[in-house]
């Protein structure tokens, strides 16, 4: 990972416990590149050759999650976003939006789809109105 990328994590990360229990934790970059390196090679986590120095596998994880849960990817997601929006790197006419992702306002529970009854088979899903 190249130094201007670090440059923009390093400061969305929450701080480490002074009072941590336990042994002094991997560094975060490395953390990160191990979890990259998961996730790019498409293996399971404790997979993560002990080598390479990136921490266990059980230990990059965890700081996946801890991250996830302090909201630094959906952070980090919104200022390559805005970057790449001012440096008009963006092709707005190209975006498609995954409808199980977007939560749908308006819609009365009377005109969502419902399950019929079960004697006809070939009308598994009907709207009720």
């Amino acid at each position: 990972m190249d130094d201007d990328l670090w440059a923009l994590i390093e400061p969305l990360l929450p701080p480490w416990p002074e009072k941590a229990p336990g042994p002094r934790p991997v560094p975060d970059r490395l953390c990160l590149q191990g979890i990259l390196y998961v996730l790019y090679n498409d293996i399971a986590w404790q997979l993560l050759p002990s080598e390479l120095g990136f921490g266990s596998g059980q230990t990059c994880w965890r700081r996946l999650e801890r991250w996830q849960q302090a909201g630094v990817f959906d952070q980090l997601h919104r200022i390559l976003l805005a970057g790449l929006h001012a440096a008009d790197e963006l092709d707005w006419s190209r975006a498609c939006v995954d409808g199980s992702h977007v939560r749908v306002f308006g819609i009365h529970p009377h005109t969502a789809v419902r399950y019929v009854h079960a004697a006809h088979p070939d009308k598994a899903l009907a709207k009720i109105r």
